[in-house]
């Protein structure tokens, strides 16, 4: 009988001190609420920059782009232009040899 009641009380015991009341349980856990609430937060504003960041990136990519398709066409106007230039100046030069033959 004296074994039983040993039992009784350390099981009364265990449940006694084992359980957390809500009161104590709210206020373990409202710091680590206001923690994650920040940063989420920060999480949030984070997100944000980097969506403008590549927002930004695929624009001046997109400049880069159009600057090079213009570049290559000059680069073929250019070559356009030597071109007529080249033919220009080989007919200015039989021109100037038939002159020299007269």
């Amino acid at each position: 009988m004296k074994k039983l009641m040993v039992i009784a009380l350390a099981v009364m015991f265990v449940f006694a001190f084992g359980c957390a009341s809500k009161d104590y349980v709210k206020q373990e856990i409202d710091p680590l609420v206001d923690r994650i609430g920040k940063l989420e937060s920060k999480v949030d504003a984070l997100d944000k920059k980097i969506n403008e960041c590549c927002t930004k990136a695929d624009a001046a990519a997109k400049k880069a782009d159009e600057a090079a398709q213009k570049a290559e066409a000059a680069a073929k106007r250019a070559e356009d232009a030597a071109q007529r230039a080249e033919a220009a100046s080989q007919k200015a030069g039989k021109a100037f040899e038939l002159q020299q033959k007269k």
